[in-house]
């Protein structure tokens, strides 16, 4: 590391949050996600279980609140060198196998690769009476819907990419490609930017990043959540955690983390 100890924080010439955690202690990430108005209609349900996505569907269907705080002292953990969260115990991470548990996502696959759009309120409700080819059309834009806002959402706000148009043009070959490993690889990509300092705003799958800290870590689950359900995160819908004193929510989080040891 040479001999400037500062080096440790940084990484491409990003300024990484331990660096000066202790000058922004209250420091709180705010989370991009709307709520969109387009329903989950039943007619749509082949084609979203032939698309792989049928579970992230019904998780859609229930609005959920990022408890912004404890996310905010997990990121101050985020090492950009290996994708980990650096803890009191040891490293971990959101893995593969917490993807497919958490979102019901196909992990398996070919790989996903891949002007903006705002169609939600074209499609969002699928008229009565529709003939097939026409749920069909909905049943796109639906899935589109969820692609652009549920696991590839980004800071561009109330709008979808059209890069996913490829992939739904295609419809009965979506349940081919590992929707879980390309939510996972966007998510990284997110913690990474929301961890340099100058950065605020988290966006990315955020249900499953929720999900793995309350599944992983048993003491931070909210009361009252007990019942097991599919797929996991699907557990945690109508959590509404509180929205006042953020900052000193930061750090009564950041404290529970620096105390955890192995099997607490």
């Amino acid at each position: 590391m040479g001999d400037d100890p500062g080096r440790l924080y940084h990484l491409d010439g990003v300024a990484h949050i331990p660096g000066v955690i202790n000058d922004e202690p209250q420091r709180c990430i705010s989370s991009m996600r709307w709520q969109q108005s387009m329903q989950l209609d039943d007619r749509y349900v082949p084609y979203l279980q032939m698309a792989g996505l049928y579970h992230l569907a019904r998780l859609n269907d229930k609005w959920f609140r990022l408890d912004e705080p404890l996310v905010s002292a997990f990121v101050k953990r985020w090492r950009l060198e290996t994708h980990t969260f650096h803890m009191p115990f040891g490293e971990c991470t959101i893995t593969l196998q917490d993807v497919a548990y958490q979102l019901g996502l196909p992990v398996d696959g070919r790989y996903v690769s891949g002007c903006l759009t705002d169609f939600h309120e074209t499609f969002g409700e699928c008229p009565a009476g529709a003939d097939e080819e026409t749920v069909r059309r909905f049943a796109r834009a639906y899935i589109m819907m969820l692609l652009g806002t549920q696991l590839f959402a980004d800071k561009s706000g109330n709008s979808i990419h059209i890069r996913w148009l490829p992939y739904v043009a295609r419809l009965e070959e979506m349940g081919g490609y590992s929707w879980g490993l390309a939510a996972l690889a966007w998510l990284y990509r997110c913690m990474c930017r929301v961890a340099n300092r100058h950065v605020v705003k988290l966006a990315g799958p955020l249900q499953l990043l929720q999900s793995w800290i309350f599944w992983r870590f048993p003491g931070f689950r909210p009361a009252g959540y007990d019942e097991f359900s599919w797929s996991l995160a699907s557990r945690w819908s109508g959590h509404n955690p509180s929205s006042s004193e953020k900052g000193p929510r930061v750090q009564m989080w950041r404290l529970r983390i620096d105390m955890l040891r192995p099997g607490i």
